[in-house]
């Protein structure tokens, strides 16, 4: 007669592999399912470096060129400083708006100018240049001007 320990160790043997095989098979079948993304993923990226090499021969490397100033704008005779700026406008007592006013931008533009966060177009950046020697008196002269509507 056989032992019954060795009976119920054989009995939970069969058992534990039992369901150990049904969640190694899950297992293996995500396992293959990821390798099988794998090998697509790198053919594909085998496939886009082959076309970027293609590419690369086909148009001779140039470095992109500067965007180009309009003619006349200015552009290219002024530098801008978001500090500097602010330091003008408030030596001269203007707020942001006013400013605008005087240099032909919203009063967001010029905070924005300010923050550093944006930089003045060509025609703006020369009127910005203009105000920069520009005294008290002759900026509210300007000022009312504009906002009466008759010439600057």
């Amino acid at each position: 007669m056989p032992n019954i320990a060795s009976l119920l160790k054989a009995e939970i043997v069969r058992l534990a592999r039992k369901e150990s095989r049904g969640e190694v098979d899950s297992i293996r079948k995500a396992l293959a399912a990821a390798r099988a993304e794998s090998a697509a993923l790198k053919r594909r990226v085998s496939e886009l470096e082959r076309s970027v090499r293609q590419s690369a021969r086909a148009a001779p490397a140039r470095p992109p060129s500067p965007p180009r100033a309009e003619e006349g704008d200015g552009a290219d005779k002024f530098r801008f400083r978001a500090s500097g700026m602010a330091s003008n406008r408030k030596r001269l007592g203007l707020s942001a708006a006013d400013f605008g006013l005087l240099v032909g931008a919203s009063g967001q533009s010029v905070y924005a100018w300010e923050q550093g966060k944006a930089h003045p177009q060509g025609r703006n950046l020369a009127a910005i240049a203009a105000l920069r020697g520009v005294g008290k008196r002759e900026v509210v002269e300007r000022l009312a001007a504009l906002k009466s509507g008759g010439p600057s």
